[in-house]
């Protein structure tokens, strides 16, 4: 089978999947050109509330499969670069699914993401010290807002792979599962993302991403919403609310 990105849309999460087990799903040119034009599409439709990213079996993503970019670095870099853009623009909560290797590209993909939650035994590396490769500015800056200067220092200056532990400790994962619990966990948290509010959550993702001059946007969409009168509702009746408020790229 050639690699590729696939993708399901149940109960209201869309997954997308790595797909190249034969080189621990590392992404070729075509699956990074593929990625932007799928995450619009699936941006666009109104019954996806939250997106999972994974990977096929046992590892998410092992970086770029260099094989296939054979044209310069910067033609390489860019179009991975484009893939973590579009995703860390995606309008609603996205959440990586981490087993094995998240190494290079992977982690690249996988800091694009609201959340990352890990299983155990993962290992997480960023690697352009071993290529000499200088690591994306925005790539660098998203880094940073995650683990910190220090941190982020010490995983690129010596590309070394850090374990569970250590990417817990530095907040590059949110949480670590047992073998065998991730699946269990990431459907139980996506069923709590879909029940909240998208107003909520769109503009609090613009907001925590740092884009500015949209306040003025937000307080329009939420003047009047019914959102926020169902939320009251509901609390005060002591049930479940019914948020109908949608948002597409």
């Amino acid at each position: 089978m050639e690699p590729h990105l696939s993708h399901q849309v149940d109960d209201s999460v869309a997954t997308v999947v790595v797909r190249h087990p034969a080189k621990r799903n590392a992404m070729t040119a075509a699956m990074w050109r593929a990625l932007p034009p799928l995450l619009d599409e699936l941006a666009g439709d109104p019954g996806v509330r939250a997106l999972v990213l994974t990977g096929e079996g046992g590892t998410f993503c092992a970086g770029a499969d260099i094989s296939t970019l054979r044209g310069s670095p910067a033609e390489a870099q860019s179009l991975a670069v484009a893939a973590e853009e579009a995703l860390a623009a995606f309008p609603k909560p996205t959440l990586a699914a981490v087993r094995g290797h998240c190494v290079g590209g992977g982690s690249q993909l996988a800091a694009a993401c609201d959340l990352r939650l890990a299983e155990e035994g993962a290992l997480f590396g960023v690697t352009p010290a071993k290529l000499g490769i200088v690591y994306p500015a925005s790539s660098t800056r998203r880094l940073v807002s995650l683990v910190g200067p220090a941190a982020a220092k010490y995983l690129l200056f010596t590309a070394e792979l850090i374990d569970t532990r250590r990417a817990l400790r530095t907040g590059l994962v949110d949480e670590v599962l047992p073998e065998g619990e991730l699946d269990k966990r990431v459907a139980e948290l996506t069923r709590i993302l879909v029940s909240r509010s998208q107003l909520t959550q769109a503009a609090a993702k613009e907001f925590a991403n740092g884009r500015t001059g949209r306040e003025a946007h937000w307080a329009e969409q939420a003047h009047g919403n019914g959102d926020t009168a169902e939320g009251v509702s509901a609390f005060l009746e002591r049930r479940q609310p019914r948020f109908t408020w949608t948002t597409t790229r």
